[in-house]
């Protein structure tokens, strides 16, 4: 009788954590789209409540405390080596971010402003000043 509420107990919590395992299944399934940090911790998460549920469907027919026991056992070791592996993972992703951002303001030096732009700008301008002078000049002369 104690396994089968253990199960029942089990089945429940694994259930009820779909909030984690859920959005890790589509992390895993979006693939290459993620970095792969957040694939192995997905994969942790997943294996982790996964371990939950093969907990409770073999407290069922096992008698002996053993079988589940050590399918947790392997279950947590599995889980660890996962997230210390996405852990890992994540700190050489960000030092390579780091590295690649470094460099981009170091890469290229910025080519020469171009001025040919003001030169038409101050024709422009200096042309509208000497029609507007002249314009002026011939106003009292008629």
């Amino acid at each position: 009788m104690p396994q089968a509420v253990l199960a029942l107990g089990a089945t429940t919590v694994t259930a009820s954590g779909r909030v984690w395992y859920l959005p890790a299944l589509a992390d895993l399934r979006a693939g290459v789209d993620r970095p792969g940090s957040r694939r192995r911790a997905a994969a942790a998460c997943v294996s982790g409540w996964g371990t939950g549920g093969v907990i409770a469907v073999l407290l069922l027919p096992a008698e002996a405390w053993w079988i589940p026991c050590a399918a947790a056992a392997a279950g947590v070791l599995l889980t660890a080596c996962l997230r210390i592996g996405a852990a890992a993972a994540r700190r050489t992703e960000s030092r390579e971010a780091a590295c690649h951002w470094g460099e981009l303001g170091h890469a290229h030096p910025l080519p020469p402003p171009d001025r040919s732009r003001y030169v038409v700008a101050v024709l422009f301008g200096a042309g509208l000043v000497a029609a507007t002078v002249a314009a002026i000049l011939e106003l009292p002369g008629r």
